[in-house]
């Protein structure tokens, strides 16, 4: 390579390194140079073709690989490992669902949601473990999580909460709190009670993104990074087609690309593209840490609709995490939407009303991304072995224990080794899917506004809109 040729490989390198850092805290702070890897030259044959280096293709990749050492296995990404929401998400790993205790107990019986609960949990567990074992430092912080209701309308949904649990014979890992007891532990102005379970923790997204993808490569996996997939097919040619080749799969295509696959041909009605935004305070000082408290950094969230998420970082700044940008007709995905200013600003005035004693607190980062949302809420995780895909998404801002759990249940899958997950409800499950344009704009963003009016009613002691009852319905199918 001449002199010329480096200099400019090094400037895109360099380049690559500083737009990749940009879209998230997580990823800036990974301690990772996001340096691209090689991208796909060529067609290959392989055993397993994995669309998405995020949580879920890397953790399939992994279970794949340690049970299986001479598998031949390729991630296909468009960027790099952890673009996605993987690498830019709020650093909860917890064993929230998507779906509601209660709501999970109506749709598929008690005995079916506590199974669910009780391995998300297992798989908090296996993210630490694996963390461990391979050397990967993810701050993870077994602080569990506190949710709050913040103002007195919030307390009877939270109660509900609680009687969710407690008809799953889980009663005991849920401990109801008093407006007192939540000041102990955190000052959040308007508080009226609070439930907290030990369960989960909270993690450096970034960090184990980027820790995850080199364990599979020490594994012997092979990941493409900057390689966008534009179709895959299915049957005995069973491949991932990008403009440098194709990538053909004796054995399965694993389809895990989460609210990116609505681009794909066959996909665009699957999954919807839901933004959720992230605001970050420059750190605290130990004054204003006593000033709120929160030392112990449990996971916090409240009963809102538009629903709110809350993280001490391990550098000690505070991350505020609320909804995104207003969806975009035709399902689309750009850059634009992950800044969206409005958004962005109400949830710094929304940390402030929180945190009042924080007034004058500078933030540093503000960025999110889209989740995939199936039209039911619930994640499915399947693969079929006549046409070879399998497929694993639909968390709904819920993935980073979900998609261990997805990545070990699709590896068994494969292989026909069992895992003790298969008679979870979203195994081998299909969500419906969403309505044509332009009804789905029209419905999501009528929801989306309607869900916002109800809490804007609700926080001022208003009466509930009239049209409430018809937006939580079209909610929950």
């Amino acid at each position: 390579m001449d002199r010329i040729s480096a200099r400019l490989e090094f400037d895109s390198h360099r380049e690559s390194s500083r737009r990749y850092g940009d879209y998230s805290f997580w990823l800036e702070d990974s301690g990772d140079p996001l340096l691209p890897r090689p991208g796909l030259q060529r067609s290959e044959d392989v055993d397993v073709a994995i669309l998405g280096a995020g949580y879920t293709g890397l953790w399939t990749a992994y279970y794949l690989l340690r049970a299986n050492p001479g598998l031949k296995v390729a991630l296909v990404e468009g960027e790099i490992a952890g673009y996605g929401a993987s690498g830019r998400n709020g650093g909860w790993c917890s064993p929230r669902f998507p779906v509601s205790a209660g709501a999970m107990t109506r749709r598929w019986g008690a005995e079916a949601a506590r199974e669910v609960l009780v391995a998300l949990q297992a798989a908090v567990e296996q993210i630490r473990d694996v963390s461990e074992r391979e050397s990967i430092d993810t701050c993870f912080r077994p602080a569990g999580t506190l949710t709050v209701a913040r103002g007195a309308h919030q307390l009877a949904p939270l109660h509900h909460a609680y009687r969710a649990y407690e008809r799953l014979g889980l009663a005991n890992r849920y401990h109801f709190l008093s407006q007192e007891q939540v000041a102990e532990r955190v000052r959040i102005t308007d508080v009226h009670g609070g439930l907290f379970t030990a369960d989960g923790a909270s993690i450096h997204p970034g960090r184990l993104v980027r820790g995850l993808a080199r364990a599979v490569e020490r594994l012997g996996g092979q990941i493409y990074e900057q390689t966008p997939v534009s179709e895959f097919r299915s049957g005995r040619q069973a491949s991932l087609i990008t403009q440098a080749g194709e990538v053909r799969a004796s054995k399965a295509v694993v389809l895990a690309g989460e609210a990116y696959l609505s681009r794909l041909p066959g996909m665009r009605r699957a999954l919807l593209p839901v933004y959720s935004l992230i605001s970050l305070t420059e750190p605290l000082s130990r004054a204003q840490w006593d000033k709120i408290g929160w030392h112990q950094g449990e996971n916090l969230a409240s009963m809102r609709n538009t629903v709110v998420y809350l993280t001490r970082t391990p550098d000690g700044r505070v991350l505020f995490g609320s909804r995104g940008a207003p969806y975009s007709f035709g399902s689309k995905i750009q850059d634009a939407s992950d800044r969206h200013p409005e958004t962005l600003a109400l949830i710094q005035r929304s940390l402030l009303e929180w945190f009042p004693a924080l007034e004058g607190i500078r933030f540093t980062h503000g960025w999110g991304g889209p989740v995939g949302m199936p039209m039911d809420w619930a994640p499915a995780v399947r693969f079929d072995a006549e046409s070879r895909i399998a497929f694993a998404g639909g968390y709904t801002g819920q993935g980073v224990s979900t998609a261990n759990l997805s990545g070990q249940m699709i590896a068994g899958m494969i292989t026909g080794r069992r895992t003790g997950f298969e008679s979870l409800p979203f195994a081998q499950r299909r969500s419906p899917r969403w309505i044509p344009e332009p009804l789905r704009w029209l419905t999501v963003r009528y929801m989306q506004r309607g869900y916002e009016r109800i809490d804007i009613a609700a926080e001022a002691g208003r009466s509930r809109p009239l049209d409430a009852s018809l937006i939580e319905f079209l909610g929950k199918h």
